[in-house]
């Protein structure tokens, strides 16, 4: 079975907010819930991935540097396996704005659960309830 790599971000805001984004209609599991970010690329880091998926995605500066590693999902769907770190961010230039057709919101971690999201991002949401 395939492992795609794919990194992604939970952005806090200064009240301690996470930003989700919404699968947009046309791609895989349209409609549904998740944490910024996109497959890393041949020769790039997840780091380096992130700071390139949240500028082509979001329109907001990020270094890695300003990227924490939080934990990780590893999930098997039914045509490859998901490998995916998931890294949080506080420090970042700009204000994140949808460049990519997707709904975007500012969530609270105990409303997490409230949206639904990929199976493999679910089992991230009681890490980052306990976390913040």
């Amino acid at each position: 079975m395939k492992i795609v790599l794919v990194s992604a971000v939970a952005l806090i805001d200064p009240d301690g907010r996470i930003l989700l984004a919404q699968r947009p209609e046309g791609k895989s599991m349209a409609g549904l819930w998740e944490f910024p970010g996109g497959k890393v690329e041949q020769g790039e880091s997840p780091e380096t991935a992130l700071v390139r998926e949240l500028q082509e995605e979001l329109g907001i500066d990020t270094w890695e540097s300003c990227l924490a590693p939080l934990t990780f999902a590893s999930h098997a769907y039914d045509d490859f396996h998901l490998l995916m770190p998931l890294f949080a961010c506080r420090k970042w230039k700009g204000t994140p704005m949808s460049k990519e057709g997707q709904a975007l919101k500012w969530v609270r971690a105990n409303q997490l659960r409230d949206y639904p999201m990929p199976p493999a991002d679910i089992p991230l949401i009681p890490i980052l309830r306990d976390w913040l």
